[in-house]
């Protein structure tokens, strides 16, 4: 099977140029202008932007949540959504269960995926015990392509590793040439902020935020780093949301250190005064670490200009306001956590990005796409338009008017986020490895399609 893609606008992280491109069977054969080759399938793409798949390294399909719910998108419905949303690979989390050992973890995640995928996808490796031959394991899984380790100084006596457990993966991490992960909230405060705030009867969604304050995120930001730093490994902050842990990220990065972190959707558009509505309203917008006030949003949007921050992720946890978050309608502390956004990641990062005129169309690339796919060992297999490279791409129209809802969404979520709101620019047509997956609004790939992608080392340059 072979593609022509006509006349578009090539826009990678670095480039920005017109020209046609050929595809043969899964992967790009040739870039020129005016091409006349004979092709199965002709696509015009004039006016529209041609760009590389993109890349979420930040999702929780099929989820459990503490033994009582699991996230509403599974790897069948989650993948999908994402293609129409442009997203063509993603990078989901295995979790060790405490005793286990890691190669359970990962195969349990693995049988998740099997057979429901419509896109590329991988794994990075929660550790959140370590049990016997763990540094063995790590080993194995990092032959196996599994190149990225998750950690977290949150959530006591369930994933929190203490520090010196922390340093010892990092360490192990740092021999194997490994990428490290942390989810960087001080949890043992935070646990007794919560325990002092129930016995007062605060109870309503808004104490979630309030209870999560910014300070404990940028403690053990600045905590993990100085860690990575003993260590000698490169760290990577997930779903970072304020100024105050952005700040630690700038500094560490100023002086050199292998330090990078994502920001997500939700920190750029959403606040306190979201899941401060009236009623039961804000458990919608429960998910840690939580919303912050909003003059955060523009630090953050400045740090993905900058290259403080190097990605956009999602984080994308979804779970029905009906059935799942009400489990939770008498304590903000039995709201299952997590947000729908897989499908609208390039949505609102080119809205926010591109059409407000805070970044360049190559830095909207770099950020959803390219700098994910170097981070996390895939390019430029992926994450790049170039010839040799996996045909993952988006046929974007930047003048589509998009009103984002769950009546219309793809997620298989009963509410949206961003409920409304309006935007400029939307997925046309996505192709993954050469196959037209999404076109005319509708899925045309098939259950299962997607394949498990054995990463590289991380490109940290």
């Amino acid at each position: 099977m072979s593609t022509l893609i006509k006349n578009g606008r090539i826009i990678t992280a670095d480039e920005d140029y017109t020209a046609d491109i050929f595809i043969e069977n899964e992967t790009i054969s040739l870039i020129e202008k005016n091409l006349t080759i004979e092709a199965d399938i002709i696509i015009d793409a004039k006016g529209k932007l041609v760009i590389p798949g993109g890349i979420d390294v930040h999702t929780h399909l099929d989820m459990p949540y503490r033994g009582i719910t699991t996230s509403s998108d599974d790897f069948k419905s989650g993948t999908i959504a994402a293609a129409f949303g442009g997203t063509t690979t993603i990078i989901d989390f295995a979790n060790q269960t405490k005793g286990k050992s890691l190669k359970e973890g990962l195969e349990t995640w693995m049988k998740k995926a099997d057979g429901k995928s419509v896109i590329d996808y991988s794994f990075h490796m929660a550790v959140t015990d370590l049990v016997e031959n763990w540094q063995q394991e790590m080993r194995e899984l990092a032959n196996e392509g599994i190149t990225s380790f998750k950690l977290f100084t949150a959530y006591p006596n369930d994933l929190m590793l203490d520090d010196g457990s922390i340093f010892k993966v990092m360490s192990e991490s740092a021999n194997l040439g490994t990428l490290i992960l942390m989810h960087a909230e001080n949890g043992p405060v935070i646990d007794l902020i919560i325990e002092q705030m129930l016995s007062e009867g605060k109870v309503e969604p808004k104490y979630h935020a309030l209870s999560r304050p910014v300070a404990a995120e940028a403690e053990a930001t600045y905590r993990a780093i100085a860690i990575s730093e003993m260590a000698g490994t490169p760290l990577y902050i997930v779903h970072l949301t304020c100024d105050d842990a952005l700040k630690k990220v700038a500094e560490a990065r100023s002086k050199g250190l292998p330090v990078f972190a994502e920001t997500c959707p939700q920190y750029l558009y959403l606040s306190i005064d979201d899941i401060s509505k009236p009623g039961f309203e804000g458990a919608k917008f429960v998910f840690s670490p939580p919303v912050r006030e909003k003059f955060h949003q523009e630090k953050l949007w400045a740090g993905l200009k900058s290259n403080d921050l190097q990605v956009a992720a999602t984080d994308h946890c979804p779970f029905n306001f009906k059935g799942q978050k009400d489990l939770g309608k008498n304590d903000f502390t039995k709201i299952p956590n997590g947000g729908a956004g897989i499908e609208n990641r390039l949505h609102l990062t080119f809205q926010g990005g591109v059409n407000e005129g805070r970044f360049s169309l190559n830095r909207w690339v770099d950020i959803i796409s390219t700098t994910p796919a170097k981070l996390f060992g895939l390019y430029p297999q992926k994450g790049n338009i170039s010839v040799g490279a996996d045909a993952d791409i988006v046929i974007w129209d930047p003048n589509t008017e998009h009103t984002i809802s769950a009546e219309t969404h793809h997620m298989n979520c009963d509410y949206s986020l961003y409920e409304g709101m309006k935007i400029k620019g939307n997925a046309e047509t996505v192709l993954s490895r050469g196959e037209i997956i999404i076109a005319e609004d509708k899925f045309k790939g098939k259950t299962g399609r997607g394949n498990f992608v054995k990463r590289r080392m991380p490109v940290l340059g």
